[in-house]
């Protein structure tokens, strides 16, 4: 298939073309040492702090979106297609403050300064999509940049006044939107991309079946979607990842379908992406999926990512394991469907073939008499990894329990269901009893490890602890049943 050689996108007002991208050139690393708009910061160089943060374009059905993400962990060659914006292209052709730093200034957001420029973009990437925001809208918005002076509180002040100094209709990414569109469709050219030096290569497949085929001819390459896992692997373990094969701008991946019996969600759509749709098809997901990372972690992040990773502390398998969810996987031009719980065979390895991916999801929707809950432990409550998380699906007919679901993550090697769990509450009255053998019987099915995250006996009472949550929390026996505060 005819190539193009070259990263094309748009960076603020410019078009850029590069050649020779390496697989594992970040976007930050760009933006400060080659373009020197050293605005943007690196502080974690893990997609956790924020001080990196930036906006990027999309075309997303035709129409242009602009997400906040982390450039630190964001490959160059992902870009192709889009357009980059830095806390550099916000001021006015006069120099004057934006709105939103107009608004950081006035409020006293802001005291060393360092992590501001992030602020300012997340601030502006929710101002810009929601120019009326709540508080819990705007403290969702800053979930991943962290503040170790100024403290919050100013700034979600500043972020709620920003339309004092501006509004959102007169800002250029609007004023300027039809004509950035227009240029992000030239760029699309429908060609697959290969750059870079040959051991370090980034190849952009043309489509999906165009990703079959790469995958077929390089086997052993990396598969990157968000990177917000790979990205760590480049700039925390100065792990090779090249030959790489991105795959984050494909519209065949990322496909989000309600059926008569089912929702489908193809594998390359975000977590930001999925979320209405999962918190219509299945509302307790809502708070869960916040919990998920940060808010630019979630632009990027994506369920098919989160899948074929494989991790143990992974977020969604043990919710989409405990609602009875399949995995499709192409290889070539065949296709093959297993239950997500068989995917995970041990300790980094999946029931994947090497030139096989995950394609997309397929999640069950949930029948009459289901009950259904996703809970999350963690050292911080945002922006954190799982300590333990676990999904619970049980059906009660009558009182009686017919039939549950519960698999947990941070509990085993893999994620996993617990089969002695889910027989101690099978045919057992709905009751604080059956959940409290329930409870016992979690010794029976995990012998969990100690690491830095939490200890083994941590683990194991929490695990008991989040069976006794769900009675409370969904007790059929109560007309006022527990519910514990999530803001």
């Amino acid at each position: 298939m005819p190539h193009r050689d070259e990263i094309r996108f748009i960076l603020n007002g410019r078009d850029v073309a590069i050649k020779d991208v390496g697989a594992s050139q970040t976007l930050l690393d760009f933006l400060r040492l080659d373009q020197r708009l050293t605005g943007t910061k690196e502080g974690c160089a893990e997609g956790d702090c924020g001080a990196c943060t930036v906006l990027v374009g999309r075309l997303q059905d035709g129409a242009l979106k602009y997400e906040a993400i982390n450039a630190c962990i964001r490959f160059l060659a992902s870009l192709d297609g889009c357009h980059v914006v830095t806390v550099e292209y916000l001021s006015g052709p006069d120099g004057a403050l934006h709105p939103v730093q107009h608004a950081m200034v006035e409020h006293h957001g802001s005291q060393c300064g360092f992590c501001t420029p992030g602020f300012v973009m997340s601030l502006y990437a929710l101002w810009m999509g929601t120019p009326q925001p709540t508080v819990r809208q705007i403290e969702t918005a800053v979930q991943g940049n962290l503040c170790r002076c100024t403290g919050y509180a100013p700034i979600i002040r500043a972020a709620l006044a920003v339309n004092q100094y501006g509004t959102p209709a007169a800002d250029h990414l609007n004023t300027e939107r039809s004509a950035v569109t227009a240029r992000l469709h030239a760029l699309r050219d429908g060609r697959r991309v290969i750059t870079g030096p040959a051991d370090n290569q980034a190849i952009l497949p043309a489509d999906v079946d165009d990703l079959a085929v790469v995958l077929t001819e390089h086997p052993e390459a990396t598969i990157v979607a968000g990177a917000t896992d790979v990205g760590l692997w480049v700039t925390k373990f100065l792990r090779p990842i090249g030959p790489a094969i991105f795959v984050g701008h494909l519209d065949g991946l990322k496909s989000i379908a309600l059926t008569d019996d089912a929702l489908e969600i193809g594998a390359g759509v975000t977590y930001s992406e999925s979320q209405d749709t999962l918190a219509h098809a299945f509302p307790h997901l809502m708070d869960y999926w916040d919990r998920i990372a940060g808010w630019q972690v979630r632009n990027m992040g994506t369920i098919g990512g989160n899948i074929a990773n494989g991790s143990p502390i992974g977020d969604t398998p043990p919710v989409l394991i405990a609602l009875d969810a399949e995995v499709t996987l192409r290889r070539g031009t065949t296709t093959r469907t297993l239950p997500l719980q068989d995917f995970f065979i041990d300790y980094g390895k999946q029931d994947r073939k090497a030139d096989e991916f995950v394609h997309s999801i397929r999640v069950p929707h949930p029948k009459p008499g289901q009950v259904d809950a996703a809970y999350k432990i963690s050292k911080r409550r945002d922006e954190d990894i799982s300590s333990v998380a676990v999904g619970i699906s049980v059906d009660v007919t009558d009182g009686i329990i017919t039939d549950c679901r519960i698999a947990f993550g941070g509990m085993a090697a893999t994620p996993r269901r617990g089969a002695q769990t889910e027989t101690a509450l099978r045919g057992q009255p709905w009751g604080a009893a059956a959940f409290e053998a329930a409870a016992s019987a979690l010794s029976q099915d995990f012998s969990p490890l100690s690491d830095w995250r939490a200890s083994k006996e941590y683990r194991m009472t929490s695990a008991r602890n989040l069976l006794r949550r769900f009675f409370l929390e969904h007790d059929t026996a109560t007309a006022h049943p527990v519910q514990l505060a999530t803001a």
